[in-house]
């Protein structure tokens, strides 16, 4: 039988930048779950995932309860399988037993745990009060989930495009300045419509280093560290717009990874645990005191935070196509004559 320290754990598994929830309320109860788990039993990443599927029924069952007590368990329940969620890609990394399916029902899981409970909440919430605010939250929470996996997935694919092109236009070919449909894959080939090869040969061009890419592998430099660290090679950085609006990122952003928390404060996993989590753990105040229930306002409030930050994502990258532009025009105004 393996023995895994906690240390090992940290090192193997913890991402390097994660969702606050995820550092501070998830990660310190996973690791020693996770050391345990890995040492002492042979469960596997998929059997992990299912358990939380099921403590993710449980949840949804007593959300659909409707009462305080019933609120707070299924709160409780719906954090310990998110726990459970985040340790089957833990043990995965640790014992190298994940697999392409498990992924994929991971995520299922995860999407059909999160509307689950938040229906029961929402539709067992209307059922005991009477107040149908409760049900038109339901499609608000819903559109507004939907919303940033689209635009996640979205904006992940743009970026990648513009990376291709600018490379492909850094190794002399010619590069369409719209960036192209995501979905295309062309630019990264280096082919197609979008690139051409040149007709001559040229001097073996500089390598070139993206500054995000580089960042998001190594979260805790600065980008003057990383243009002192790569002489040499051509660093390109398509959000110094949004950098040169917002000198104070940079900062913020240094000092939240020094805990290993991302700039991204509210995204989808604070969405899920505000709403699943510390909305019904309200019930508490209303059954205890005469203040009201507080599950309609902290599921605005999370909607709300959601949005801001998804709005400022759009805005990030809207800013960045603007310092691709340039940096492309840069780029094929330094070529050679003739390439």
């Amino acid at each position: 039988m393996t023995s895994f320290t906690l240390a090992e754990i940290r090192e193997r598994t913890y991402k390097k930048r994660d969702a606050w929830w995820t550092v501070f309320l998830v990660d310190p109860l996973a690791a020693p779950l996770v050391k345990w788990t890995a040492n002492r039993t042979n469960i596997t990443p998929n059997q992990i995932t299912f358990g939380a599927g099921v403590l993710g029924a449980g949840s949804a069952v007593c959300f659909a309860l409707g009462s305080w007590p019933w609120l707070v368990a299924g709160a409780l329940l719906f954090h310990l399988s998110f726990v459970l969620d985040c340790m089957d890609g833990k043990i995965a990394r640790l014992k190298g037993n994940g697999s392409v399916f498990g992924a994929w029902v991971d995520f299922i899981f995860d999407r059909i745990r999160f509307f689950g409970c938040m229906l029961a909440l929402l539709i067992g919430q209307w059922a005991a009060t009477g107040e149908v605010v409760y049900l038109l939250l339901m499609p608000v929470v819903t559109f507004l989930d939907l919303l940033r996996y689209l635009n996640g997935a979205q904006v992940a694919k743009t970026r990648a495009s513009m990376r291709d092109k600018l490379r492909a236009a850094t190794l002399g070919q010619t590069v369409d300045a719209g960036v192209d449909d995501p979905e295309s894959t062309e630019a990264a080939n280096g082919g197609g419509a979008a690139a051409a090869a040149p007709e001559s040969a040229d001097p073996e061009p500089a390598p070139v280093v993206f500054m995000e890419e580089v960042l998001r592998e190594n979260p805790d430099l600065s980008a003057e560290e990383v243009r002192s660290s790569t002489q040499g090679a051509r660093v390109i950085d398509v959000h110094q717009g949004f950098s040169a609006r917002f000198g104070w990122y940079d900062r913020l952003r240094g000092a939240l990874l020094r805990s290993r928390v991302r700039p991204h404060l509210f995204s989808g996993i604070e969405f899920e645990m505000f709403v699943c989590v510390l909305a019904p753990l309200t019930a508490v105040t209303a059954a205890f005191s005469a203040l009201p229930s507080l599950i309609v306002p902290v599921t605005i409030a999370s909607c709300a935070a959601l949005l801001v930050f998804e709005l400022v994502i759009i805005y990030k990258l809207w800013l960045a196509t603007r310092d691709f532009g340039t940096e492309l025009r840069r780029i094929e105004a330094s070529r050679p004559t003739g390439a």
